[in-house]
């Protein structure tokens, strides 16, 4: 096995890894009863803390895979094909983010849903992979090395920043827009700070392709990862106070006082070395498989979970009333059997379409469906005669 398929398959470990903490996490937040959620519970909060991880991971290894497949392409600019693919990700996974937020109750009342317009992690993905293209675009042809330092320096400035934008409004624009960067109005994810996990990925996939190829560079890369990581987690508020003495300029006390992204960028980069320590013992198919398939298994999970179109899922019928025993047991058949149907319908994907292609030839669906797409062509063409 050459280092490239090791190192691909050690960053596909962690991405599946992310995915199932996500499974897991939203499960147990959902559904687990109100008076079990103590703090004061030693399993309850640990369960809290690395749930605590999953987002961060999740962003930062999106913006490690998409960076280390972009970067290794020869051609650089507009031609490099990861540009084009990675503009129609991040278009399909904005895309999914606002259909699974649509209520078809609504829209056949008439009306649109406010939850609609949340933006939730598909979006912020999405619209983080544009801004990383639009980066990279913009850089590619000084050097890499620009790139490299701009999103390093755009991830650390965006955490820094964070007591100044975190209790913005922003009235003055379209709420639909504002929910990028605010969460008042019930958004959940937003570009800020969320963005700035993205370009700390980037920043790690480039230094990975630089000098990845050094004998000695993974183990140096532990090393280093887990003392950044031990440094970000338990000494970088006292870090960011020293600062604060020396400069003062009240930023950095006041991150200081709610550090939070740079712990768990703390957490990231700890989690990062256990991984890559482990990088040979985690070629499973089945784990390879599992973190290729991250945007199905997160729609799938919506539907089963929270209804999203009908709001017929779990959380309707369970939310907040279950045993941390039936938690537990429930969360591990939640996580086994979303992952069971992905990997099952991509295995049989060819034969699921013809035979689903040939129930519907079989049914009146389909003369509605030709039915309705025809009288929309013949309703353009109308359109476009006219305007002639």
């Amino acid at each position: 096995m050459t280092k490239r398929t090791s190192r691909l398959h050690f960053l596909d470990a962690i991405r599946a890894f992310a995915i199932l903490m996500m499974l897991q996490g939203h499960f147990v937040h959902s559904l687990l009863g109100d008076v079990y959620r103590d703090k004061n519970n030693i399993v309850y909060a640990i369960w809290e803390y690395f749930r605590g991880m999953t987002a961060p991971t999740f962003f930062t290894i999106t913006g490690f895979i998409f960076t280390y497949l972009l970067l290794k392409q020869n051609t650089k600019g507009i031609d490099n094909p990861r540009v084009l693919k990675g503009v129609k990700r991040a278009i399909k996974v904005i895309f999914w983010g606002y259909l699974l937020r649509v209520s078809f109750y609504e829209v056949f009342t008439g009306r649109v849903n406010p939850s609609f317009f949340y933006v939730d992690v598909l979006q912020c993905i999405g619209t983080s992979l544009l801004l990383l293209i639009g980066i990279y675009l913009v850089l590619c042809r000084i050097n890499e090395t620009w790139f490299q330092n701009v999103v390093l320096g755009i991830g650390v400035i965006i955490f820094l920043l964070q007591p100044m934008y975190g209790s913005c409004i922003l009235e003055f624009l379209p709420q639909t827009v504002a929910n990028y960067f605010t969460n008042r109005n019930g958004s959940i994810f937003t570009l800020l700070p969320w963005f700035g996990y993205v370009c700390i990925g980037s920043f790690m996939a480039s230094l990975f392709l630089k000098y990845g190829k050094q004998k000695m560079f993974y183990p140096h890369a532990i090393i280093a990862l887990l003392f950044v990581g031990v440094l970000l987690v338990f000494y970088s508020s006292a870090i960011l106070m020293v600062i604060y003495n020396i400069t003062d300029i009240g930023i950095f006390k006041s991150v200081a006082y709610n550090n939070f992204l740079f712990i768990r960028l703390g957490n990231v980069c700890i989690l990062f070395s256990v991984f890559i320590l482990m990088k040979n013992y985690v070629t499973n198919q089945m784990i390879t498989k599992i973190g290729g398939r991250t945007l199905s298994i997160y729609i799938v999970h919506f539907f089963v979970l929270y209804g999203s179109w009908f709001g017929l899922g779990l959380s309707r019928f369970f939310y907040h009333s279950l045993t941390p025993g039936q938690t537990f047991i429930g969360a591990l058949l939640f996580i086994i059997s979303i992952c069971a149907t992905v990997l099952y319908y991509y295995k049989y994907e060819e034969e699921l379409k013809l035979q689903t292609h040939y129930i519907l030839k079989k049914t009146i669906l389909p003369e509605a469906f030709v039915l309705f797409k025809n009288t929309i062509i013949r309703t353009y063409r109308n359109i476009r005669y006219t305007r002639r």
